[in-house]
């Protein structure tokens, strides 16, 4: 580890002349991929000068405890041969955190795409509660959201619901949302006060840019069609509504919320390169052994991640064996300490894995 510290902090170094070079600094696209992997390895080499501070503690500490005679000079090495000793342990924990690789798509923006599963109108109306969950943390966050695609029922739920969220860190916070989400409660249109269990399927994808996910267009049919639905008189009158069929994968989109056909493409387009996107990382992913995929999870539709109960007040997350009994609190949108479990739970079955391998 402290070889590859070594080594970590030369290029640190080397990067930070680089960042001086005129050149550099006239090279908006360079420069900006070069201060974003400076701020990743700045805390890196902070705790590591931390850590080699430490180890110099303890080694002038035994060098005074195997020359010294006089007995309190002696205790006061002992105690601070201790006391680095402890700091470099904990100080090695700390890098081996840091150390672990950082997902590439972390800082990127997601898409959340929500859709009513078992359950009927009562699933799509909880739909229509997830999607509130998360807008109201993404505005906690500072971050901003917009609905690209969304089919609503007549009470208000959605049948399904794909929607941005752009805002850097937006990925790293949301992406074990991915999964079946169960709910318990009374519906609202049930009149004999019976709980119901419905489902929900939540998939959070990176939104992908054309560089990453390169589509020839010829792969394309792209077919429009009068829009359906609430929206005003204009959508039985023209053909705005645009459905996108990628024939090699067989994927299909369609969005009709716009009036412009222009503005639906161009929402359809976000949402098909996002799952193209999904489809080669899952690809990737599953060349990978079991035994090193993250046990916590980030992309599994079919798995069941979370039950809310609301006659509880609780919300239990099946992965990790989290229960929190504040469950209006979470349903408006307070998921930091949710959020922060699960990151922790991912964070240490990597360092199990990584200590394993070594």
């Amino acid at each position: 580890m402290l070889e590859k510290l070594r080594q970590m902090e030369e290029n640190y170094h080397a990067m930070q002349e680089k960042m001086m070079d005129p050149a550099v600094v006239g090279d908006n696209q360079q420069y900006a991929q070069l201060m974003r992997e400076y701020k990743h390895m700045q805390p890196i080499i902070e705790k590591y000068h931390e850590y080699l501070q430490a180890q110099n503690d303890f080694t002038e500490a035994r060098e005074i405890l195997d020359g010294e005679e006089d007995a309190e000079l002696r205790e006061m090495a002992q105690a601070e041969l201790e006391q680095s000793k402890e700091r470099m342990d904990s100080l090695h924990g700390e890098l081996m955190r840091l150390l672990l690789p950082k997902d590439p798509d972390d800082d990127r923006n997601v898409i959340i795409e929500i859709r009513g599963g078992a359950g009927g109108e009562e699933a799509s109306l909880f739909a229509a509660s997830l999607y509130r969950m998360y807008t109201m943390y993404a505005e906690t966050q500072g971050w901003k959201q917009e609905v690209l695609s969304a089919n609503e029922t007549e009470l208000g739920g959605y049948k399904e619901i794909s929607f941005s969220i752009l805002g850097e860190g937006a990925y790293s916070r949301l992406k074990y949302e991915s999964g079946v989400h169960r709910v318990q409660r009374v519906p609202e249109t049930e009149s004999q006060g019976r709980i119901h269990t419905s489902t929900v399927t939540v998939a959070v994808l990176v939104e992908a840019d054309e560089v990453a996910v390169d589509i020839n267009p010829t792969d394309l049919r792209i077919d429009v069609f009068r829009a359906s639905g609430a929206g005003g008189q204009h959508i039985n009158k023209t053909e705005s509504a645009v459905r996108i069929t990628h024939i090699p994968t067989g994927l299909v989109v369609e969005c009709q919320d716009e009036r412009s056909q222009y503005k639906n493409k161009d929402k359809a387009m976000k949402i098909l390169r996002s799952r193209l996107y999904e489809q080669m990382l899952q690809e990737q992913n599953d060349k990978i052994a079991s035994e090193r995929r993250m046990q916590v999870g980030t992309g599994d539709r079919s798995e069941r991640i979370r039950t809310y109960n609301f006659p509880q007040g609780r919300m239990t997350d099946h992965r990790i064996g989290l229960t929190l009994y504040r469950l209006e609190d979470i349903m408006n949108g307070n998921l930091d300490e949710v959020f922060d479990a699960l990151a922790t739970a991912d964070e240490l079955a990597r360092l199990a894995g990584q200590q394993g391998e070594a």
